[in-house]
């Protein structure tokens, strides 16, 4: 399975972003899906998650309420919609794939390349 992150950029504080990540390969729909983040000199953090089917997510608790994670299964696409947007959420996001809904943010073997969200004050 291979996957391409886009949609990053540079926006103000409170304002809103949606990454895509486009997943191609065969039995695509059987991994989970995960956004991760990492910020300049910081470890990487997980984000969010979507089961295979998309009928379950996870979403980290500095995101909880801000950022929703989707699958279109249609588009071949996961989305992370961003929204009221902090200057602390600046960082390259990444999406990668799992064969389990992993929630640790473990079990993720596939990686997609990075793309960078710049938050402005």
């Amino acid at each position: 399975v291979q996957l391409q992150a886009s949609g990053g950029g540079l926006v103000q504080a409170g304002g809103s972003l949606k990454l895509s990540c486009a997943v191609s390969g065969r039995s695509w729909s059987s991994f989970a899906v995960g956004w991760f983040r990492q910020a300049p000199g910081k470890e990487r953090e997980f984000v969010a998650a979507v089961s295979q089917s998309g009928g379950n997510t996870y979403h980290t608790a500095s995101v909880k309420g801000r950022f929703a994670i989707s699958r279109n299964f249609a588009e071949n696409t996961v989305y992370l919609q961003m929204n009221s947007l902090k200057p602390e959420d600046t960082a390259v996001y990444y999406c990668a794939a799992s064969a389990t809904f992993d929630k640790t943010g473990v079990e993720y073997d596939y990686w997609g390349q990075g793309t960078l969200v710049t938050v402005s004050s």
